[in-house]
């Protein structure tokens, strides 16, 4: 957390905001791509031995690759997701939020290479690498996509807001906290179930709730009831800021509108009374009785 903080006053200015519409627009340019060519997505996947000869854009173009075919529910499933890291991005701020989404996008390829170096190396997939050849890769690149990653802003809205109630199928409502342990308790399943491609995937996109989550035990600060009393503590400050320090009981000058003055409390004045410097000695003193 310390580390964050300096790198947010280095760097903050710098974090994209509404980060979530941008990945919308990237998950728009792939199905255009699709629609048009679908083949051509076989290009702009991630996939190592492709990039180590030379095709160096798949670090990047594989984040418009949709995990996924088109439909209504796509739609509804963007906008959906859009919403959630919107709010994860106005609770945490853009800097944690762009370090969130792109730590998970920089494990997703790490995780893609170890995977090509341990079939290179015959610690796995040796079998499937001897018989497919390098089109293995090409069918493995699919897997390493950005589902994994949506999903990783899911568990942490879900652990930030998790009283939250959504409607299930539109009609059931459900607190967010149960989806976020249901989808947990399939991804566990999934990872000792499936095979060591999902393996590889599962644990590269999702490093990075764990370590948000997990290790950095100073993230209590995120919590609704913590955000509600900073922005409460924050809008007070302001409205604070925004009242007169000193004022005269007599010309109504302040140190505002005339910081030249000089603003002191008359001690035999019975109550908080403060004159500038012209009418300290010349006023008439209040007396209660």
């Amino acid at each position: 957390m310390n580390l964050l903080n300096k790198m947010e006053r280095k760097w903050g200015r710098y974090a994209i905001h509404n980060l979530s519409l941008y990945l919308i627009i990237c998950y728009g340019f792939g199905y255009a791509i699709s629609f048009v060519n679908s083949d051509f997505l076989n290009y702009l996947t991630l996939n190592p031995s492709a990039i180590l000869h030379g095709q160096v854009w798949r670090i990047l173009t594989w984040l418009i690759v949709p995990p996924s075919g088109f439909s209504i529910f796509t739609v509804i499933m963007l906008f959906f997701y859009y919403s959630l890291g919107t709010s994860l991005e106005r609770a945490w701020g853009a800097f944690y939020y762009n370090v969130y989404i792109f730590s998970g996008m920089i494990f997703t390829v790490i995780g893609s290479f170890l995977l090509f170096a341990s079939c290179e190396l015959g610690i796995l997939g040796g079998a499937e690498l001897a018989l497919y050849g390098n089109d293995f890769y090409s069918m493995a690149a699919y897997y390493f996509s950005t589902y994994y990653v949506n999903m990783s802003i899911f568990l942490a809205f879900a652990s930030t807001f998790p009283e939250i109630q959504v409607l299930l199928m539109f009609v059931i409502p459900v607190k967010v906290k149960w989806l976020g342990m249901i989808y947990g308790i399939m991804l566990v399943y999934d990872f000792f179930v499936g095979n060591y491609i999902i393996r590889f995937v599962i644990a590269a996109s999702l490093l990075n709730y764990l370590v948000t989550f997990l290790l950095r035990r100073n993230l209590s600060h995120l919590t609704p009831k913590q955000i509600k009393r900073r922005t409460d503590y924050k809008r007070q400050v302001r409205r604070a800021a925004t009242v007169t320090k000193h004022k005269c009981a007599i010309c109504g000058r302040t140190d505002e509108t005339n910081p030249e003055l000089e603003f002191r409390f008359c001690s035999k004045c019975d109550g908080n009374y403060e004159y500038c410097q012209d009418h300290l000695f010349t006023h008439e003193h209040v007396k209660r009785s």
